[in-house]
């Protein structure tokens, strides 16, 4: 917030030696030899006292200073479900009824105006409209149209804030999600959950503050490769990053004491570690090497409640009928989103789900409805949990893709198959708790769900719009780089959505 603190940016030059700034490029080589003696925990971050929020101000003695958000925040927590590939919107949210009139009838180029295509379809000869094969059904007070693939869904549209007119500049899938998470195109910024790390600090002292998970599909046809970039801390303090658990083994790498090495080994170790590091951290005053301070400690601290963490022994029957029995099987998206739940129970502030294999090129009737088996019940559960333990009206949750899909067909067509094209110009996503405002609507599209007709949402005002929920003025949140005011809503205008807000 260098408009409210300048005092940070100008503590954070007088520490950067000129050993640190011409160093700096092989920060990466770094990270990654600390991640390897540490695994992911070396990415971990308490990001400010505990259960104090507040920015890091890297000119106080401890590199901390309490200075809170702007203002109270609805959402004390996100959990962030992201559909990598980009869900079909006139498959399960965009019902298009006319479109059943229009089966294998050329897109007219007046819809189409002369919009840019992917190399996999544009040296197609002909783009035949492809109307949905599923049925839709209305739900609800707010009279939300979705998808026979999703009856959960239906049961609770009166929760969900929905926005069907979210549009993006990027076309392929890497710059896709690089901008829907950072708010840029170009990798290296930080994305939303460093930012909220950064901003609101921790609430627990034995977990991260920033977890991701990387769920596997039920459907393995086409995923897409996910990047450690999309959770990257950028140019905020290295502990902000994501700590990326693994579904597969343990959570974290080397999070257990080798065979033959006690607690009392590990700790004695550590202390001698930290001694050199502190004195390292007095003779040098690189702001890095203080980070790793806190990362070996929490490194510790987590080998107790990690274990705990993702042990569900402890969960009654009742859990695994609210997810499904797919909850039970390490890795799946249930078994994700039930972690979700366990995490922000214990004050981990921001956690991001990936879930791949939206990415429907071709097969639509064979892949659709794995996925939303895979995320229905799951996502149904994981509401009412929260609201049964008093968590929902504080933790907001997000879902949505990179991009929408096309209305015309990608390679052949029938009635009962059919594939679809990235589709940059509007998709549909849902947000529900933490001050969204349920049985919302929001934006509309044209009859071909190809271009929007009403309240179009940019990528930047969804992200000034969480980042409000939060607490704060995104125009005012912002870290000083490269003699820039760096922000997550970037330059260009951008506005809060208050309808979307209760």
């Amino acid at each position: 917030m260098s408009n409210e603190h300048p005092s940070a940016a100008a503590a954070y030059k007088q520490q950067e030696t000129r050993r640190y700034f011409l160093g700096r490029g092989g920060n990466a080589i770094g990270w990654a030899a600390l991640q390897s003696l540490l695994g992911s925990a070396a990415l971990a971050g308490t990001g400010g006292r505990v259960g104090q929020p507040g920015l890091p101000d890297l000119g106080s003695e401890d590199g901390i200073r309490q200075v809170g958000p702007h203002f109270a925040p609805r959402a004390k927590q996100v959990i962030y479900l992201h559909m990598v590939g980009g869900p079909p919107q006139m498959d399960l949210y965009d019902y298009k009824p006319m479109m059943n009139d229009w089966y294998d009838k050329d897109l007219p180029d007046s819809i189409r105006n002369g919009q840019r295509l992917t190399t996999m379809t544009s040296g197609q000869t002909r783009f035949p409209i492809a109307p949905s094969m599923f049925k839709f059904q209305q739900y609800g007070q707010c009279g939300m149209w979705v998808s026979e693939l999703l009856p959960h869904m239906g049961k609770m549209v009166d929760d969900v804030c929905f926005m069907r007119s979210v549009h993006t500049d990027a076309i392929n899938h890497e710059p896709a999600i690089t901008f829907m998470q950072t708010g840029n195109q170009v990798t290296g910024r930080p994305c939303l959950g460093a930012w909220a790390s950064y901003g609101l600090g921790s609430m627990n002292e034995n977990l991260p503050t920033f977890v991701v998970m990387v769920a596997n599909p039920t459907n393995t046809e086409q995923v897409q490769a996910i990047s450690a970039r999309l959770w990257s801390s950028g140019m905020l303090p290295g502990e902000h990053a994501g700590v990326s658990f693994r579904s597969v083994g343990d959570p974290i790498l080397y999070i257990n004491n080798p065979p033959g090495v006690p607690s009392e080994i590990r700790r004695h170790t550590l202390d001698g570690i930290n001694q050199l590091n502190q004195l390292q951290y007095e003779h040098l005053r690189d702001p890095q090497i203080k980070t790793r301070i806190q990362q070996y400690e929490l490194a510790y601290r987590m080998q107790t409640s990690v274990p705990e963490l993702t042990d569900l022994a402890s969960e009654p029957e009742h859990t695994f009928q609210l997810y499904g029995e797919a909850a039970r099987k390490a890795g799946t998206f249930a078994n994700s989103v039930l972690m979700a739940r366990r995490l922000v129970e214990r004050g981990v502030r921001f956690v991001q789900i990936y879930l791949n294999n939206w990415d429907t090129h071709g097969n639509v009737a064979g892949r659709l409805p794995d996925q939303c088996r895979d995320v229905d019940q799951s996502c149904w559960g994981l509401i009412q949990d929260l609201k049964a333990r008093g968590l929902f009206d504080e933790t907001l949750i997000i879902w949505g893709g990179e991009f929408g899909r096309t209305i015309y067909s990608q390679g052949g067509l029938s009635k009962s198959n059919y594939g679809r094209d990235h589709h940059p110009r509007c998709t549909t996503m849902w947000m529900a708790g933490g001050g969204a405002k349920g049985g919302t609507i929001y934006g509309e599209t044209d009859d071909f769900s190809y271009n929007i007709v009403k309240d179009p949402l940019s990528v930047h005002d969804f992200h000034a719009t969480i980042l409000h929920l939060l607490g704060f003025d995104h125009e005012r949140f912002t870290i000083k780089h490269q003699g820039l005011d760096q922000r997550l809503t970037g330059v260009e205008p951008s506005r809060v959505v208050k309808e979307l807000l209760l």
